[in-house]
Order: structure tokens, then C-alpha cells, then sequence
């Protein structure tokens, strides 16, 4: 598995990142832990995490996957595993997370307490990266900033990151961390993959001129790039199919952005330049992803030990300039399918 560079800190990550998003509810313990034994086996040293997974977010459920985590955790060395994971960001915002009540923020407070909660879940005393789920850019990113730099004082944390984060929230942070002489975030984790290329109008340039990494999460864009849903019964029991049932919302909107007429007709043609490769549309998705020079890490997730194998099939394969090509002339075509 190669390495890369995370920002410009000291901490170099396998180029595949393992998530954890499902540990907890669609995915047990068990089957975690052998998720998690199979990736440490293939050469993954980098794993992420959140204090309000597993998703889709609920009370019943919250703070498993760090449990779970943290229990496999113990049957290694802590220095042979860098973790992230990531404070909740605001609760009166887009929804509102199952923890705190509800109010969440992203003060010195809420920091402070849910740093504690995760180190004790995981059962470690230091966290490699730690991210803000998601900002508030009307709080400001000064008191936030403070209050991570403390952490990083203080031992229990060693960098900083951001999550689902815009160009000018990036900037903004970097201008305070350099004013205010504070740290600042090293990596952005946003939604990135061949159905969702809006990081490549203008992130992409900020993370290449600050040296910032890129930590493209949902690379098969939920599953929908595995090509499940392109059959003519959508699967059952997948996200989608039962996101579109459920009557909140905001998950029927999510359902509507991953899967719709767009991103099903662009996977339909990549499907078919995978195959010309001679291997799975799940394969060829990931190797994309991790092959941009500001990716640091590209985070998979998986269900089962089988869906993990196809996605570590990308591990050291480098797509020809052919098939990248052939992939921009997709993407050219159905420009945005996810919006």
C-alpha cells in the first residue's frame, strides 16, 4: 500500500482510508472487526471515524462505531493506527445530530466534551486528525480554531481537519489560523467521486497551492457506482432504496441526489469502460479517486469483507490516460449528475 502526506504535517497515510460509517447498524460488530482485520492486513494503517456514527444518524445507534472501534483497537499496537475522527458540527442548522441534546456547536465546550467522549470510546489517549464535521460559518472559525490549537497543546489531538467544508470556508480558516497564529486544518473530507466533480472547481486549486489534503469520502457515491441500482428492481435493502421510504425529508432528498436519471445513465457508461479494462465499475471508481495529486487518501466503506475485496483491488492500480479520457467524456457529457 503507498503512502502519502497529509497536508504539510509529519503524518504520512495509505493511500486507501478505511471508514466506518455503517459499524453499528447495518454492519454488526462482528463483521466490523472482520472488515477492519482484512484492511489492516491489506496494508491499511488510516482509519475514520465520527462521534455521531453510524449513519444514518439516531439516538439508538450513536457513538457504536467509536465503541466498536475501540474494542478492535485493543488487539493492535495504538502506534501502528492513525485515527480520525470528528466532532459534530452545529445542531441548528441542516439537522439536528443525536447527541448533546441536539446542541451541538462548534465552541471551546462542546469541543472540550466531545474530544473526551471519543478518546474514552476508543479507548486511546491521542487522536492523529481531528475534524470538524461540518462548519458553521456564521459563528466564525476563530473560537473553534482556538480550541483545537488547545487540544493539539494539550496532547490529545496531533492535526486538524475540516469536513463537507466550501472553498471560501477554507480560506476563511486559513486566514485565521495565520492571523491569530493558531493551527490549521492540514485535510478536507468532502464528497467526492466521478458522479460528484465539484471539488475540481475550485478546491482542487486551494488544496494544490496550500497544501492541503483532499480526503475524498463516498467514492462510489454511495453505492450508486457499484451498480446496484441499475438493474430493473432497485436492491431492497439498499441506502437509497430505503432513504426514498422514509418520511423525513431530508434523506428523501439525499435519495433523489445519489439516484436519479443523470447518475444511473454516467454510471451505465462507466460500467461498460470498466468492463474494457477489465475490472469492476467498484474498482475503477476508487482508483480514480485516489489517482489526483491532492488526494491523500481516498475513505472506502463496506458491509461485508466482499465488498471491501473489490474496492482493495484499486490498491497500487493506475488508470491508463485512455480510460481517464474516456471517464472526462462522461462526466462532459452528463455534466453534475448529482447537482
Amino acid at each position: 500500500m503507498k503512502k502519502r502526506r497529509l497536508g504539510k504535517t509529519g503524518m504520512v497515510v495509505s493511500e486507501i482510508c478505511m471508514g466506518t460509517m455503517t459499524f453499528g447498524s447495518s454492519c454488526d460488530e462482528k463483521e466490523a472487526h472482520r472488515i477492519l482485520n482484512k484492511a489492516f492486513d491489506s496494508g491499511i494503517d488510516f482509519y475514520d471515524t465520527a462521534e455521531i456514527y453510524p449513519v444514518p444518524p439516531e439516538a439508538e445507534y450513536v457513538h457504536a462505531t467509536e465503541k466498536i472501534f475501540g474494542n478492535w483497537l485493543k488487539t493492535k499496537k495504538r502506534e501502528s493506527i492513525l485515527i480520525a475522527t470528528k466532532v459534530c458540527g452545529p445542531g441548528h442548522g441542516w439537522f439536528t445530530p443525536p447527541v448533546r441534546e441536539g446542541k451541538t456547536a462548534l465552541d471551546r465546550r462542546n469541543i472540550k466534551v466531545a474530544i473526551e467522549g471519543s478518546l474514552k470510546r476508543l479507548g486511546t489517549d491521542y487522536i492523529d486528525l481531528y475534524q470538524t464535521h461540518w462548519p458553521d460559518h456564521d459563528f466564525g472559525f476563530e473560537e473553534t480554531l482556538e480550541a483545537l490549537t488547545e487540544l493539539i497543546d494539550e496532547g490529545k489531538v496531533r492535526y486538524i481537519g475540516s469536513s463537507n467544508e466550501t472553498a471560501w470556508g477554507t480560506m476563511k480558516s486559513l486566514e485565521v489560523s495565520r492571523t491569530n497564529k493558531l493551527a490549521r486544518y492540514e485535510s478536507i473530507q468532502n464528497n467526492f467521486s466521478i458522479l460528484n466533480r465539484r471539488f475540481e472547481d475550485a478546491l482542487s486549486d486551494i488544496c494544490r497551492r496550500e497544501q492541503i489534503s483532499l480526503l475524498p469520502y463516498s467514492p462510489l457515491a454511495g453505492g450508486v457506482l457499484t451498480g446496484k441500482y441499475n438493474g430493473s428492481t432497485p436492491p431492497e435493502n439498499a441506502r437509497f432504496t430505503r432513504y426514498a421510504k422514509l418520511p423525513t425529508e431530508r434523506q428523501r432528498r439525499m435519495a433523489n441526489r445519489f439516484l436519479n436519471e443523470g447518475t444511473l445513465a454516467s454510471t451505465k457508461e462507466l460500467i461498460e469502460i470498466a468492463k474494457e479494462a477489465g475490472i469492476s465499475v467498484t474498482t475503477l471508481s476508487v482508483a480514480w479517486s485516489k489517482q489526483h495529486d491532492y488526494v491523500a487518501s481516498t475513505i472506502i466503506g463496506a458491509n461485508t469483507v466482499e465488498q471491501l475485496e473489490e474496492s482493495l483491488k484499486a490498491t497500487n492500480l493506475i488508470l491508463s490516460d485512455d480510460i481517464l479520457k474516456k471517464i472526462d467524456e462522461v462526466s462532459k457529457k452528463i455534466p453534475y449528475p448529482m447537482g
